[in-house]
């Protein structure tokens, strides 16, 4: 605390990750996962007095040490660069706070320093870093996401209604939301029925993905094409998917491609 007090200059920043806290604290305790978020070579000994090492691009290191750790809440450690510039080692504090969010995890960073010229260095460095974690830990918890998307199109294509509602079960959550030009629907209680009508007033009608899924931060694009029962193409398009903390399907908006001119 003393070593604090003489660091009155302050850096906070918050983001929220889309997975559960102790799914992102994980990335605290784990040199492998660390190393994964700052480079090849940065390691982590968990436990108060552990030494932290991070390597940049270029060669850069920073060092420190660990001066608290409470999983899967808490991370402090003391930050400074192995070359002395900017700031030597043991030269500034970061702390690392996660908080339960709705929407999975809240991380407040706050970084203070001695120096206020170094402080606003830094600020673009965090705001950098801090977006590649949150992609990392997406990245890891949505490995699964093209299994997802296709198997949302696989209940859409289903007609047997016991194997289409275990599909829709397994893969969205209950409150599901999907929007598209015929399609404004909000809850699985929503979402059954009117998948049955699918089928009731266009039997043999499938979805099928096409080409590679994109992901970020859970929002996953798929491309899609429509066939009727013949095989014969009715139509294209693409779907925005919103992935939970969960892992599961919370919303889908559909977009359909203009039709060819004739």
């Amino acid at each position: 605390m003393t070593a604090t007090l003489a660091m009155p200059h302050r850096l906070d920043r918050t983001i929220v990750i889309n997975a559960a806290r102790d799914t992102v604290f994980r990335y605290f305790t784990d040199t492998e996962r660390w190393a994964r978020w700052w480079g090849q070579g940065s390691t982590i000994d968990a436990h108060a007095g552990g030494a932290v090492r991070i390597c940049h691009p270029g060669g850069v290191q920073v060092t420190g040490e660990i001066l608290e750790i409470d999983p899967p809440s808490r991370l402090v450690f003391t930050y400074g660069y192995a070359s002395g510039t900017p700031m030597p080692p043991g030269a500034s504090v970061v702390t690392i706070q996660l908080e339960d969010d709705r929407h999975g995890t809240r991380l407040n960073l706050l970084h203070v320093f001695a120096d206020e010229n170094v402080r606003d260095e830094m600020a673009q460095g965090w705001r950098f870093q801090l977006s590649l974690f949150g992609n990392l830990v997406a990245n890891d918890l949505h490995t699964g996401a093209s299994s997802s998307v296709d198997g949302w199109f696989a209940a859409w294509s289903e007609p047997d209604t016991a194997k289409r509602e275990a599909l829709l079960d397994r893969l969205a959550t209950e409150d599901v939301r999907f929007r598209d030009r015929f399609s404004l629907i909000d809850g699985m209680s929503d979402l059954r029925p009117h998948l049955a009508a699918v089928h009731k007033f266009m039997p043999g009608m499938r979805l099928e993905r096409e080409g590679d899924i994109r992901h970020c931060q859970g929002t996953v694009l798929a491309d899609w094409v429509a066939r009727a029962a013949d095989g014969s193409e009715r139509g294209r398009g693409t779907n925005i998917f919103a992935l939970g903390h969960h892992g599961r399907i919370e919303a889908v908006t559909g977009f359909w491609n203009p039709p060819k001119p004739q």
